[in-house]
């Protein structure tokens, strides 16, 4: 009989660990902005792989939730719930209505993944109009919006929405995640020598870093209940009142 030897899959990663990988990286950034001196640019510098990863779950978790609905209800309500402790921490006060938290960012990606997928019952060319229809609104919302990240938070979900399971769709999302957040965003500009050669980093191009990670992903959950799922979701606004309350009390 002759022996099949079977394929290894190097992906590792479940949902739970790659969450608790973006939280902690987010959490790094977080303490950046508002606790860690200054100087410590290496934690905002990783802190920018953590939306990626975030984004990327949205997409997934939206595949996979048995009711879109509620998953879109769900994100909407931790993003109320979110918009103090935010504005203290990033504005330091209760009341900023032109920046909001990254839940409703992900809330305007949820629906327009809602719109493109019932585009796909309509026929292959009302699909695309619908498609394009979507993409351009969501991406223009997240501006108008001032939601965390802009319009280019919106299409980063989307990409790896839209990229998932195409044959070469890694390609997709390395050139997308690299074009948003090297070209489009950028931000500070780190002057580096590379071999000897100069070499231009923008502080947003570390997010390319979260395609690690991501291509890891082994596709399972990992740990799960409701009381850990929530606990996801809590951490968010929970960690930023802690990160305010501790600015506080030290710069006081």
């Amino acid at each position: 009989m002759e022996l099949v030897e079977k394929k290894r899959d190097f992906r590792f990663l479940d949902a739970f660990t790659l969450k608790c990988v973006a939280m902690a990286l987010m959490l790094c950034d977080h303490a950046w902005a508002t606790i860690a001196p200054s100087n410590w640019t290496w934690l905002t510098c990783i802190g920018r792989i953590a939306f990626p990863i975030f984004a990327f779950q949205i997409a997934e978790g939206f595949r996979h939730t048995s009711s879109r609905k509620k998953y879109l209800k769900r994100m909407f309500i931790f993003a109320l719930i979110s918009e103090l402790p935010f504005n203290l921490m990033a504005e330091g006060g209760p009341i900023f209505p032109f920046h909001q938290n990254v839940m409703f960012t992900f809330c305007i990606a949820i629906l327009a993944m809602t719109v493109i997928e019932w585009g796909k019952a309509k026929g292959k060319v009302w699909y695309w109009v619908i498609l394009a229809a979507a993409f351009t609104v969501s991406y223009l919302m997240g501006f108008v919006t001032f939601v965390d990240y802009y319009g280019y938070g919106v299409a980063t979900v989307l990409i790896f929405y839209l990229f998932h399971g195409r044959r070469f769709g890694w390609i997709g999302e390395i050139l997308g995640i690299w074009y948003i957040n090297w070209e489009l965003i950028g931000g500070l500009v780190y002057d580096l020598t590379l071999f000897g050669r100069p070499f231009l980093l923008p502080e947003q191009g570390f997010a390319i870093l979260a395609l690690i990670p991501i291509f890891l992903y082994s596709g399972k959950q990992g740990p799960h209940s409701k009381k850990l799922q929530y606990a996801c979701y809590a951490f968010y606004p929970v960690h930023m009142l802690a990160l305010y309350l501790l600015s506080v009390i030290l710069f006081a």
